[in-house]
C-alpha cells in the first residue's frame, strides 16, 4: 500500500502565496518522479510541475516564474511554493508520484487533492 497525503491548500487573495506539501508513505522501494497537477471546475486535469529523482524540473507555461517545485528525497516529500497567485490558479491540486514498490510494481499514485482558491 502506498499513500500520498497533501496539505497546505486554502483561500488566499490574488498576489498572495501558498505552499503545498505531499508526503508519500508505505511500501516504497524507489521514487522516480513526483509532481503536481490541478483541475479547475469544468476543465481537465493539467500538469503544473514535476521533479525527477535527479532534481530536474518541468513547469507549465502558466506557472513559470511564480511556482517552484522541490523535493526532500529522505522524507519522500514534494513541495510546491506558489507565489503571485492569480484567480485562474484556483483548482484542486493533486500530488502524483511515479514509484516502484517493494513488490516490484511500478505505478502512478495520486493524492486525494487539496483545494486552492484565489480570490480577486
Amino acid at each position: 500500500q502506498v499513500h500520498l497525503v497533501e496539505s497546505g491548500g486554502g483561500l488566499v487573495q490574488a498576489g498572495g502565496s501558498l505552499r503545498l506539501s505531499c508526503a508519500a508513505s508505505g511500501s516504497i522501494f524507489s521514487i522516480n518522479a513526483m509532481g503536481w497537477y490541478r483541475q479547475a471546475p469544468g476543465k481537465q486535469r493539467e500538469l503544473v510541475a514535476t521533479i525527477n529523482s535527479g532534481g530536474s524540473t518541468n513547469y507549465a507555461d502558466s506557472v513559470k516564474g511564480r511556482f517552484t517545485i522541490s523535493r526532500d528525497n529522505a522524507k519522500n516529500t514534494v513541495y510546491l511554493q506558489m507565489l503571485s497567485l492569480k484567480p485562474e490558479d484556483t483548482a484542486v491540486y493533486y500530488c502524483n508520484s511515479k514509484l516502484t514498490t517493494y513488490s516490484g510494481r511500478w505505478s502512478d499514485y495520486w493524492g486525494q487533492g487539496t483545494q486552492v482558491t484565489v480570490s480577486s
